[in-house]
């Protein structure tokens, strides 16, 4: 029987879930110091919007502290690095997802493997993201943009928060399926390329929900579609690309991970208050006002969408033959 990649992903982010005997602890005094949540990406991001909401409620619930750090960095690797290699005691912590997931085929030069290195401890949410515009676009819906980008092959700016990015896969996989010639703008950082956008700089950005919506809301940027498979909720008059595309389908995971070897009775503790977050309606509102889908769930459920968005990534890398800057 063959076995694909696919599933040889899933088996693997399973087994991160299975630490050795020796490595088990007792939780029920954890957490007894403060807690590290290791951010890839700079403040005002959609990972820090979102750790910061999960490490308030973990706080509060746990009676230490989970500070929020963002170590910024070669497209989210450098924070992942640091919790690989930091002790599996569950007092380092990291938001991963979307772009751990690309950054596994993206870079070939890693230290770590994500799957195999990383302990999938909870979902948290998954947001499309949202292509906007500066209103000043000639544009206003997905078939005036292609028309207008085949029109105008190679002149219109397509910014993005880095290479690799969600923000700029989700504009790869449009380039491909909608057979548009768009110039990738790589920043560092989604507030760096809305501070941009708004100020007409470049003209369009596949942007991360939580920081962009505000934005949409009052009028300050036009959004023509958002890049999930339905229309989202928090912006119910936008239409899904996928209306206009279909099959496509972007957007953003997000979750949390441990390095390996974390005792499985710390990742369960954490990911039953997870859960309990995910469940309480003001924080349910609070992700969904941000555009989020909460995914509440085991440990292993986030491993198997960690596996499904690892082998869908990795498909556009390879056709796109998108190279690591």
């Amino acid at each position: 029987m063959q076995v694909t990649r696919r599933r040889i992903l899933r088996l693997a982010a399973g087994a991160a879930l299975v630490p050795a005997g020796s490595h088990r602890a007792k939780a029920q005094g954890y957490p007894t110091r403060p807690v590290h949540i290791m951010v890839g990406f700079g403040a005002g991001s959609a990972y820090d919007i979102l750790a910061r909401l999960v490490g308030q409620w973990l706080s509060e619930r746990l009676g230490q502290s989970f500070v929020v750090e963002n170590r910024p960095g070669a497209d989210g690797n450098f924070a992942t690095s640091a919790v690989v290699r930091a002790r599996p005691d569950g007092y380092t912590l990291l938001v991963t997802g979307s772009s751990d997931a690309v950054n596994a085929t993206l870079y070939g030069n890693l230290n770590f493997r994500f799957i195999r290195d990383i302990t999938p401890v909870a979902g948290i949410g998954r947001a499309p993201n949202v292509l906007v515009v500066h209103p000043s676009f000639p544009a206003r819906t997905i078939p005036e943009f292609i028309a207008y980008a085949k029109a105008n092959p190679g002149r219109i700016d397509m910014a993005s928060s880095g290479v690799g990015s969600s923000s700029h896969m989700s504009g790869e996989l449009f380039k491909m399926m909608a057979g548009v010639d768009l110039v990738h703008v790589a920043y560092r950082g989604q507030a760096s390329a809305l501070t941009d956008l708004l100020g007409g700089q470049v003209q369009m950005d596949f942007a991360t929900m939580p920081p962009a919506i505000e934005y949409v809301r009052t009028g300050k940027l036009r959004a023509l579609a958002v890049t999930g498979a339905l229309r989202s909720e928090a912006l119910p008059d936008v239409p899904a690309i996928g209306e206009f595309l279909p099959g496509y389908e972007t957007g953003l995971l997000t979750g949390l991970g441990a390095p390996r070897n974390t005792p499985v009775d710390i990742i369960e503790k954490l990911n039953k208050e997870t859960n309990n977050f995910l469940a309480d309606p003001r924080m349910m509102a609070r992700l969904a006002d941000l555009g989020n889908t909460a995914l509440l769930g085991s440990s292993a459920d986030f491993g198997r969408l960690l596996a499904d968005e690892t082998e869908k990534w990795a498909n556009v890398i390879r056709a796109a033959k998108i190279k690591a800057e």
